[in-house]
């Protein structure tokens, strides 16, 4: 089974962890959702609660097939200023596994030194990135996965499905989510 680490910080952005953890659960992914501070209630952006099931400190990276993060400007600080996740980001990223970071959170892919070329995140936080943000929901490039926000939390969720699972069960899962429907 796939195996990706969703980390769980203080202000997270509770749209984008919630549509993460939900996609890949649905698609059979083990999702690890570990907090900085150990397994415990951790309060988002907007003053929801969500229980971490396993404290950071416990996750082998050895055994993680990637790492996505949510955003929320004050949760992609705390990621940030974790020296744990900036080793996992690393660490997978020189094994070429996934790493996924969504609306603030490609901050936290850039001061990890991993984030290059063409990348999407909220927009006004690619100041001080040396790459190109595209305006679009989700950029892939190579192992590295963004999104640009609450809105497209979903997408983001389905193309790592689609890198981690493939074609099949992601398409499965975007018929299945209803996706073809959101034409306004």
């Amino acid at each position: 089974m796939k195996s990706i680490l969703v980390p769980l910080a203080q202000g997270f952005e509770e749209a984008e962890f919630i549509g993460i953890v939900d996609v890949l659960r649905r698609a059979g992914v083990e999702v690890l959702v570990a907090g900085l501070q150990g397994a415990c209630n951790v309060k988002g952006a907007n003053s929801i609660e969500i229980k971490a099931e396993i404290g950071l400190d416990n996750i082998d990276s050895e055994k993680l097939d990637g790492i996505a993060l949510a955003g929320g400007f004050e949760g992609m600080q705390n990621l940030a200023n974790s020296p744990k996740i900036l080793q996992i980001i690393q660490e997978l990223h020189a094994k070429r596994k996934i790493v996924a970071a969504i609306c603030a959170s490609p901050i936290v892919l850039h001061k990890a030194g991993v984030l290059s070329d063409e990348f999407t995140c909220y927009p006004g936080c690619e100041e001080g990135i040396n790459a190109k943000r595209l305006h679009e929901a989700v950029v892939v490039r190579e192992n590295i996965i963004t999104s640009a926000g609450p809105a497209t939390a979903i997408l983001f969720g389905l193309a790592i499905v689609k890198a981690l699972k493939g074609e099949e069960t992601y398409q499965a899962l975007y018929e299945g989510l209803q996706m073809p429907l959101l034409k306004l």
